[in-house]
């Protein structure tokens, strides 16, 4: 199921468990909010709200609260003697979608635990017979990575010498 919500003046969609960067609203990091303007909901039936679906909201976890990069912004009159340099750094909130709720649902203030990344598979040893596996084949192929002094460098085409114009007498 997905939902798109309206925050701060932009429309998001998102899903359960998305990661989100929105502009800055209250909230300590781990806290719940809740986001009342929802413009659609989605899944196996779509229900689009005139102007918002009535009984859902969008349920999220306070992950952190931040500021953006720094911008300048730098303006020059030239021969007037007359600049101006200012910087701003855009303060946001990043969110994690904990649930989508309809019919009039309230949020869970206990929120799931973020999802787990599953992990790498660990490449097998080499058999008992002495076989190598394929992990242990692919590594073995590749090359060791050269600095650029004792990397070798393809040799340059000569030139060949021009010969000088003459000059004429006069």
């Amino acid at each position: 199921m997905f939902a798109v919500f309206k925050t701060g003046g932009k429309q998001y969609r998102v899903a359960a468990d998305d990661k989100l960067q929105i502009g800055k609203i209250k909230g300590e990091p781990g806290e719940i909010v809740e986001f009342g303007e929802v413009l659609l909901l989605g899944g196996d039936s779509v229900h689009s709200g005139a102007p918002t679906v009535e009984g859902a909201s969008i349920a999220a976890q306070v992950i952190e609260q931040g500021r953006g990069p720094k911008i300048i912004a730098f303006k020059k009159r030239r021969r007037k003697n007359s600049r101006r340099k200012r910087g701003h750094r855009q303060e946001f909130t990043l969110i994690r979608i904990t649930e989508i709720l309809t019919e009039g649902r309230k949020a869970n203030q206990n929120p799931p635990p973020p999802p787990q990344r599953a992990k790498k598979p660990v490449p097998k040893e080499a058999d008992e017979t002495g076989e190598s596996t394929e992990a242990t084949e692919t590594a073995a192929k590749k090359k060791p990575r050269q600095s650029a002094k004792t990397r070798k460098k393809p040799p340059m085409a000569k030139k060949k010498p021009q010969p000088r114009a003459k000059r004429s007498k006069k």
